[in-house]
């Protein structure tokens, strides 16, 4: 019996619901406490600490079609031990390692070994780029494709298409103005998708020469026949090389791992670990170009990306992220507060885990968004958190990019931005919420998906 073991054997009644234990249990047979995190302190580096409010249990059960998935433990998952399912009385949440993540107003432990890397170097970009793709509040053709199907772009769309810069001139087929010449926006400037219940949108912003952002969403049938939803959204790292390639392949590799391990049952935490692996694998390879491109530009770094998931079932919400892009959780009824379910991995937020700054002080430093762990060849080490909730009412969930979160920081600037109808109607509501960003500055790309919660059962919903 491990060390571990013996301490857990050790209590007598559990430390959650006072219920008496058995000799060699691990876990309480009435409320699922993991009693060696109660024992011992976990060996590994736990998530860092939400941000605000925890999300509540649940007090009632899911409507029929949409039962809660009887899902076993998840299994090891990091070094910092195994991905354990969030219960009702564990709040607010699990991390990577099944431990209880801090509460709230607790310093959150550093990542050791974590280097710094800047998003964006001095003087890479013009201040601004005056040429825009359509307003996202606006109907955009092709935005409601089938599921998986790419929006097409604005040059390939009907042959009729006006110009975005000058509004009077023909498009041609080489996407160009052919009265004034201006490039039409690319088809990554701006995208939208929507797949199910889940709907997400990307916008190049007011001041970038492209959308370093990709995001991919998809629908899965668990083994027990009930639905579940993933969203991926991840951020290029401007100050690498093709930090555009770097997003779509971490998005699209994440995504993939998701959709083929739900529905073979693996548990939604292990599922979301290792589809963040599996991300970071496909973002290591871009590195792998060929000697001679390498001699032309040897100072340039690997690419790299930030990566924020999310996977929601009938009864359980999986969060996965390294950066600095968030989760947000917002109640559709409002009567609960909203709450941060991610814990930026940047300076701003170790300065103020450590206690050396205040929240306002330290993202208010030029400093602020230097991140402290990426997906990239150069990353120290790689670092996936996740954590398992079981929220008790119905709620949105909000993935976003930094783009997004600089005009909505906190937890309760989100949910006054997110539309209250946003979980019968998410493609509007992303529209909405990056418009706000674009009238905030657009500063920086702009990505945002949302997911109602609980997903409901395949068929319900736009498509």
């Amino acid at each position: 019996m491990s060390q571990m073991h013996q301490q857990a054997a050790a209590l007598t009644n559990c430390p959650s619901c006072a219920e008496p234990l058995e000799s060699g249990d691990r876990f309480c047979g009435a409320c699922g406490f993991d009693l060696t995190a109660a024992a011992a302190a976990p060996s590994g580096t736990p998530t860092a600490a939400m941000h605000t409010g925890a999300v509540p249990r649940p007090s009632a059960p899911a409507e029929d079609g949409a039962a809660d998935e009887e899902w076993p433990l998840a299994p090891q998952s990091d070094s910092s031990g195994g991905a354990r399912m969030q219960r009702p009385t564990d709040l607010p949440g699990t991390d990577s390692g099944g431990s209880p993540l801090p509460a709230q107003g607790q310093p959150a432990p550093q990542q050791p070994g974590a280097g710094v890397r800047f998003d964006r170097a001095a003087g890479s970009e013009p201040e601004e780029y005056p040429l825009q793709a359509p307003d996202p509040r606006g109907p955009v053709p092709g935005a409601q494709d089938a599921p998986g199907t790419p929006a097409e772009p604005a040059a390939a769309q009907a042959a009729t298409a006006v110009c975005v810069a000058c509004r009077a001139g023909r498009v041609d087929d080489d996407g160009y103005c052919e009265n004034c010449g201006h490039a039409q926006p690319r088809e990554r400037d701006h995208m939208e998708r929507e797949s199910g219940p889940v709907a997400a949108v990307s916008d190049r912003g007011r001041r970038h020469h492209r959308n370093e952002d990709a995001f991919a969403i998809g629908n899965a049938v668990l083994p027990g026949g009930s639905p579940a939803a993933v969203a991926v959204v991840c951020d290029g790292v401007s100050s690498a090389t093709r930090p555009d390639e770097a997003s779509l392949a971490a998005s699209r590799a994440a995504s993939a791992t998701l959709l083929e391990a739900l529905p073979r049952g693996v548990h939604p935490q292990q599922a979301m670990h290792e589809a963040i692996v599996a991300a970071a694998r496909s973002v290591d390879a871009l590195a792998e170009e060929p000697a001679a491109d390498r001699e032309h530009s040897p100072q340039q770094n690997s690419p790299a990306c930030t990566l924020v998931g999310a996977v929601v079932t009938a009864g359980l919400l999986v969060v996965g992220w390294v950066g600095d892009s968030r989760v947000y959780w917002v109640p559709v009824d409002r009567s609960a507060p909203p709450a941060r379910l991610t814990e930026d991995d940047s300076w701003a937020a170790q300065m103020v885990a450590a206690g050396l700054m205040s929240e306002a002080q330290a993202y208010a430093d030029e400093r602020a968004h230097a991140i402290t762990g990426w997906l990239g060849a150069d990353a120290y080490e790689l670092e996936p958190h996740t954590a398992s909730f079981k929220p008790d009412r119905p709620g949105v969930v909000v993935v976003c990019t930094d783009g997004l979160w600089n005009y909505a920081e906190t937890a309760e600037e989100m949910a006054e931005v997110l539309p209250r109808d946003a979980a019968d109607r998410p493609l509007h509501s992303a529209r909405v919420l990056v418009g706000h960003a674009l009238d905030g500055g657009g500063h920086d790309n702009v990505t945002v998906a949302l997911l109602p919660f609980p997903v409901a059962p395949q068929g319900a919903g736009s498509a």
